[in-house]
C-alpha cells in the first residue's frame, strides 16, 4: 500500500488532535468526575493528562517521523496497551451505567478503544513501512 509522506504526517497530527481534543472535550477539561470514577487507575485525571501529553508528542514528530522509527514502534505499543485495556474494561463493566451517569463519559468509554486500535494499526503500518525502507 502506497501512502504519501504528507498523508502519514497528517495521521500523526490527527492522532495528536484526537488525544488532546477528545480527552479535553469528554473530560470537560478534567472536571468530569464520571470518567475517573469508571476507571480510576487508567483514566484518573493524571492518566487523562498523560493522554494529552502523548497527543503533544504525536503532534511534535509529525514532520520528522521518518527519523524516529523506533519511537513510532513505541507509539504502536502504547496504543496496543490502551486498546487491550479498553477491551478489558468493556468486558468487565456496564457501559450503560456510565451513560446513565454521564453521557459524555459514556461516549468516551464507548469510543476511546476504537480510536486506540485504529491508531495502533496506523503506527504499526508506519513502523513497518519505515523499517522496510531503511532495510532496503
Amino acid at each position: 500500500m502506497k501512502i504519501s509522506k504528507e498523508v502519514i504526517a497528517k495521521g500523526f497530527v490527527l492522532s495528536g488532535i484526537m488525544n488532546i481534543g477528545g480527552t479535553l472535550i469528554f473530560s470537560r477539561f478534567f472536571t468530569n468526575d464520571s470518567i475517573p470514577a469508571a476507571d480510576p487507575v487508567v483514566m484518573s485525571n493524571f492518566g487523562l493528562l498523560m493522554i494529552v501529553l502523548w497527543g503533544l508528542v504525536f503532534l511534535s514528530i509529525s514532520q520528522k517521523y521518518e527519523q524516529l522509527n523506533w519511537l513510532i514502534g513505541v507509539f504502536a505499543i502504547e496504543k496496543f496497551i490502551y486498546g487491550l485495556n479498553w477491551i478489558n474494561w468493556i468486558s468487565n463493566n456496564d457501559l450503560s451505567a456510565v451513560f446513565n451517569k454521564d453521557q459524555m463519559a459514556g461516549i468516551f468509554y464507548a469510543v476511546y478503544g476504537i480510536n486506540d486500535w485504529l491508531f495502533f494499526l496506523f503506527f504499526l503500518f508506519v513502523f513497518i513501512k519505515l523499517f522496510k525502507f531503511k532495510s532496503a
